[in-house]
């Protein structure tokens, strides 16, 4: 299997003699941040809908994984063959309606068995340290976080009816910024404010069915994509991105735009 393969190329790498000094002095912590590095580079090459980079993308992140269980495996904690039975297992207890005989009247009553089997899957660990909203990793980006918690919420009823009902608590949550900076109240008074705004507008995005987390990072290739576009329209009338006044960078975002359409 071209995974044994893998596997074994890991080894030889981690090998303490024979191996790479880099790849041996590795831990979870250190190589960390390039698996969350490599999660991002798979999002930009979906974003892309680049089939080519996705595959090789995938490939890294992979790495990534097998990377950390040959660490857990030298420490005598859990194996690669671990982590795929485990995920294998996990997979089909949450879809016994897949796997077994279970019939959901609709999706919404599907997804609320599914996290009735995640609550018993953590009973069955212990793991229950961090009460209603155990599971919610505090390290997740916190936008997604944000809509994570909300949706554990809504759960028990502590939600809105409907999505036009967001939009007022919104514009109560902007009038206290605004208030805020109005009185020269402290930076984290004003920060606060600030926070309570973006998760209106997370709730917003969950009432919608929308990625709160996805949203943005679309709306960032969005702007970062009309800029660009707006360096080049300024460059081609002879102006340097730097020398630009508001007025000429907006004309050219307006350019940009109506491209786009």
């Amino acid at each position: 299997m071209q995974v044994d393969e893998l596997l074994a190329v890991m080894a030889r790498l981690r090998d303490p003699q024979s191996g790479c000094p880099w790849d041996i002095k590795q831990t979870w912590q250190s190589i960390l941040p390039h698996t969350l590095e490599e999660v991002y580079e798979v999002a930009d090459a979906v974003d892309r809908q680049d089939a080519a980079a996705l595959c090789d993308e995938l490939g890294d992140l992979l790495f990534q994984i097998v990377f950390m269980a040959q660490i857990a495996s030298e420490q005598g904690l859990f194996s690669f063959d671990d982590v795929v039975q485990g995920i294998t297992g996990k997979m089909i207890r949450r879809h016994p309606h897949v796997f077994g005989n279970a019939v959901f009247a609709d999706e919404k009553a599907q997804k609320q068995a599914w996290e009735s089997i995640k609550q018993d899957e953590r009973e069955g660990t212990g793991n229950t340290s961090a009460g209603f909203f155990a599971g919610i990793p505090v390290a997740m980006p916190a936008l997604r976080r944000s809509q994570k918690l909300q949706q554990r919420a809504a759960r028990v009823g502590f939600d809105w009816d409907y999505w036009k009902q967001v939009i007022p608590k919104i514009h109560e949550e902007l009038d206290e910024v605004q208030d805020a900076v109005a009185k020269a109240e402290p930076f984290t008074r004003i920060e606060e404010e600030v926070g309570d705004v973006l998760m209106g507008a997370t709730n917003l995005a969950r009432l919608l069915g929308v990625n709160a987390e996805n949203a943005l990072r679309l709306s960032n290739n969005k702007f970062e994509r009309r800029f660009l576009r707006v360096e080049a329209l300024l460059q081609e009338q002879g102006i340097l991105l730097e020398d630009a006044t508001l007025e000429q960078m907006e004309l050219a975002w307006g350019m940009a735009k109506q491209e786009e359409k």
